[in-house]
């Protein structure tokens, strides 16, 4: 793609030199000069370093003066040794790229790798990478920010689409071939779910057709309200363990297609794939679907609504009652649990004394939590079988980041969905020893998030949900990542995440997470002052503690990169939305 500023241009701009434009016309036009001023505006004058040396700037480990006289050397033109052109404006963009810190600088293992989703339609149906030119573009600025990796949606809709057991893996065999030319990671997300209907979603891939057409036929393998309103993201857990799926039972189906992927992907795995994240549910969450968009059935904050009224579940819920000695409790879930869009104090089962908390309540909340905690030990057992003792790939699980109305005794949201969290109950620490027993990686949403930010009537508490998440995990002994909830561009998103994910909170109670992923991939991504702050971001995750030392520092350093990088990055941003 054309550019209107040469990458040799920045480069001078870079070294702090003046340097005439390659490539002239003829020998009677004179070379066009640029001065500094007009392509890059030095960041050391709006940053005030507090750690300055007298009389010059504060060079870190990433940047230091030799950076100057290397570019300086690598572009003149009065020296033998050095390429010409535009071999020497590619080797000079590298060295600033590995001065940086880039995928192959070798700076990993000092603070928190980050990895970016792609877009959810990455590989469409039919089997080929969606725009191609603009991924490839988009890896190359990602790899050079110093990006760890990539995450994807495997969609099962996608891959086994027509036929059961016929597996398309064509569109993901080209992307991992992308990533790994890149010398980026990815991490697989084994996406079981339908895409649309969710937060985020900007596409809509449904499960494979087959599968659809036996929940047409059978329309309780779909997850149901107590209003008899059906829902299609994923299939019922209450027939995880039926052959209700042309002869195989759901996480039968799972198990084929993971082991399917592995054989598919046997040289990728351990070298570009280093994760494996198994989808349990809804958006790829151990959750059930309480709180869906689709055609306007939830709205924040609403609490939700209990999913147990298919006749799976409902044969389970008759037999828990039975075993307790309490049939009368076996026949429906709670009736005065109010709708999707209520309020706690509006229920009489979510209030403040409420039925949640007699012996009823213990008892449906109970099992509806046992239920989600048993379906994930069943995915996760068949993703252990298939993954477990392949070296350098690690298997992670999405826990939802339900923070709404997490002031309140009941946590009503929260238990909608599954999670049995109360004040009075940790209903994180049974899922991070669930995870514990397979050696798997709890991945948590909303790190980006503060409280004060949220609706106060809300009683929203993302900063204090990620706590508790995290210290679940410490005390099990299992590894945490996280993931920002929606889309931030913004420096006190990235301050938080910092904060919580690099620092472990406020106080360091929670260690340093083992990765962090941003969402997503797109062209806001590659907006100037969004990427700028981006790679400073960047920048501060992957250096740890250690980038503490000084914040301005590092956004200088960053700015400098920024500015050596440009026309990729235009050049990502041009490809993404053009398509």
């Amino acid at each position: 793609m054309a550019m209107a500023v040469s990458h040799h241009r920045l480069v001078g701009a870079l070294c702090g030199t003046l340097l005439a434009d390659v490539g002239v016309a003829s020998s009677e036009q004179r070379p066009s000069v640029v001065k500094v001023a007009l392509m890059w505006n030095h960041p050391a004058g709006r940053l005030a370093c507090r750690n300055q040396r007298p009389g010059g700037p504060c060079w870190g480990p990433s940047y230091s003066p030799e950076l100057s006289v290397t570019c300086r050397a690598l572009a003149s033109a009065d020296s033998p040794a050095v390429p010409t052109g535009a071999v020497k404006e590619a080797a000079c963009l590298d060295q600033v790229v590995r001065e940086h810190g880039g995928a192959e600088s070798g700076a990993r293992g000092k603070g928190v790798p980050v990895y970016v989703m792609l877009p959810l339609d990455t590989v469409r149906p039919g089997g080929r990478v969606n725009r191609q030119k603009a991924m490839n573009a988009s890896l190359q600025a990602l790899r050079s920010a110093g990006v760890e990796g990539v995450m994807v949606d495997v969609w099962w809709g996608v891959v086994e689409r027509e036929r059961p057991g016929e597996y398309d893996w064509a569109g993901y065999a080209e992307l991992m071939d992308m990533a790994r030319r890149h010398g980026l990671k990815v991490q697989a997300v084994m996406s079981f779910h339908q895409c649309g209907g969710n937060v985020g979603d900007s596409c809509t891939i449904p499960l494979p057709r087959w599968v659809v057409e036996e929940i047409d036929k059978d329309q309780e393998l779909g997850y149901t309200d107590q209003w008899g309103r059906r829902n299609y993201e994923y299939v019922s857990l209450g027939c995880d363990a039926l052959p209700v799926l042309k002869g195989r039972t759901p996480v039968q189906c799972y198990a084929d297609f993971m082991q399917a992927f592995r054989d598919r992907f046997s040289s990728f795995l351990g070298s570009t794939i280093v994760e494996i994240q198994v989808g349990m549910g809804p958006a790829g969450e151990l959750r059930y679907p309480s709180y869906p968009e689709l055609n306007g059935t939830w709205r924040f904050p609403g609490i939700g609504a209990f999913q147990c009224y298919d006749k799976y579940m409902l044969s389970s819920l008759k037999a828990a009652a039975a075993a307790t000695g309490k049939p009368e409790w076996g026949h429906t879930g709670p009736t005065d649990a109010g709708g999707y869009n209520n309020w706690p104090e509006d229920t009489p089962f979510f209030r403040r004394g409420g039925g949640w908390s007699g012996p009823y309540g213990e008892f449906f909340l109970s099992w509806y939590s046992q239920m989600l905690l048993e379906h994930g030990e069943r995915v996760l057992s068949a993703a252990s079988a298939v993954f477990r003792e392949i070296p350098g790939v690690k298997i992670s699980v999405k826990v939802a980041g339900i923070h709404w109305h997490y002031g309140t005794r009941s946590h009503a949201p929260e238990l909608t969905a599954g999670y049995y969290n109360t004040r009075e109950r940790d209903g994180y620490l049974p899922i991070a020893r669930m995870l514990g027993r397979h050696g798997a990686v709890l991945n948590f949403t909303c790190v980006e998030m503060r409280d004060y930010e949220q609706p106060e009537a809300a009683q929203c508490g993302p900063e204090r949900l990620v706590r508790q998440v995290g210290l679940a995990t410490r005390k099990v002994g299992v590894r945490l990542a996280g993931e920002n909830a929606l889309p931030r561009y913004d420096e006190d998103a990235h301050e938080q995440i910092v904060r919580t994910a690099v620092m472990g909170g406020s106080d360091g109670a929670l260690g340093t997470m083992g990765a962090f992923t941003y969402l997503r991939m797109s062209p806001d991504l590659f907006q100037p002052d969004n990427w700028r702050r981006f790679v400073a971001f960047v920048k501060r995750m992957r250096e740890g503690r250690e980038a503490e030392r000084c914040r301005e520092q590092v956004e200088w350093e960053a700015e400098i990169f920024v500015s050596a990088t440009r026309p990729l990055v235009q050049e990502a941003a041009v490809a993404l939305m053009s398509g």
